[in-house]
């Protein structure tokens, strides 16, 4: 495994990461839980992802009885949480958003559910208009004062709002953001590589990155249709299957282009669309999901394709799907 500043913070993330969204608390059962976080951590793993909205708090809980099955040393690992949705089907106004209301008790319910006294890494999942920013930094900050967050940042927010709540923090003196998490893949490349271009050098914010194989379809899954039991033929992914796919299929014709470049460099397109994301200097973390050993297996495996990611294949590969 390859290890990785979290932007200028000095904690060294797993190059490679692992993530609940849309498996935890719903195609994952406890058993197949333990043994995905058991394979991660065997291979390097130390940043577990997470968030309150994913399976309605389910998928919180499920990692945190793993985790805590497991017995692996605490200052080993690290792992996060996202407050903004809420953890109910129906959320009540102080449920949701970031107000210091629920930002506060939204990471108290978290570090219960995953069992830990402390959340490493904790996230705004998203902008929220009603909440002033100031209100929010202020929240955050007082979290990392009592040592129950020890880095929080956003996830999705725009650059303007990033630069505001660095902004209050600086003038107030407040623990500032040190990271976003964005989604980047080979399909979707804007906000890492344009929007948050000036962030880098001016905050040193890290990204822990999400959807590298852009929800499967730069694996190869959807090349030939939507096969049963994937997660867009999942009438709770119906939202997702437009986005994902095109809507006239044009992302599944960019994402064949990548089969002839991988058999090349004798690797999976999912391992090249990953060792892709890791070609970038300013992500520090890759997340991966999975609902198989072997897929997760095979995913791990997109460090050993970084190496050959030469000027003159990252051309074509952007080339390709351009």
């Amino acid at each position: 495994m390859q290890y990785r500043r979290l932007g200028r913070s000095g904690l060294q993330l797993s190059a490679l990461s692992f993530g609940a969204w849309a498996t935890f608390g719903k195609s994952v059962d406890r058993s197949l839980a333990r043994e995905l976080l058991a394979l991660a951590w065997d291979r390097g793993v130390n940043y577990f992802d997470n968030a309150e909205t994913y399976g309605e708090g389910a998928a919180e809980s499920l990692m945190g009885d793993v985790l805590a099955d497991l017995r692996l040393p605490r200052d080993s690992w690290c792992v996060s949480s996202k407050v903004y949705f809420g953890a109910y089907d129906k959320p009540r106004p102080t449920q949701r958003g970031l107000s210091r209301k629920h930002v506060v008790e939204a990471c108290h319910q978290a570090m219960q559910r995953l069992r830990v006294d402390y959340l490493d890494l904790y996230f705004c999942h998203r902008p929220d208009p009603e909440t002033p920013i100031a209100e929010t930094v202020a929240a955050m900050d007082m979290l990392v004062r009592q040592g129950k967050v020890l880095y929080w940042g956003t996830s999705e927010w725009p650059a303007e709002a990033i630069v505001e709540a660095q902004r209050v923090a600086a003038e107030n003196h407040l623990t500032a953001p040190a990271m976003e998490q964005p989604q980047y893949n080979l399909l979707h490349r804007e906000r890492v590589e344009v929007e948050y271009a000036p962030l880098y050098a001016a905050y040193g914010m890290g990204t822990t990155i999400w959807s590298p194989l852009a929800s499967g379809l730069l694996s190869g899954k959807y090349d030939d249709g939507v096969p049963a039991g994937s997660r867009l033929a999942h009438p709770d992914y119906a939202w997702l299957r437009e986005s994902v796919l095109g809507e006239h299929g044009e992302r599944v014709a960019k994402a064949r282009q990548l089969k002839p470049i991988a058999e090349e460099l004798g690797c999976s397109s999912a391992q090249l669309a990953i060792a892709w994301c890791l070609a970038n200097p300013h992500v520090s973390t890759v997340m991966l999901g999975a609902s198989r050993l072997a897929q997760l297996e095979q995913n791990l495996g997109a460090l050993d394709v970084l190496p050959k990611l030469d000027a003159a294949v990252l051309q074509r590969i952007g080339q390709a799907v351009a």
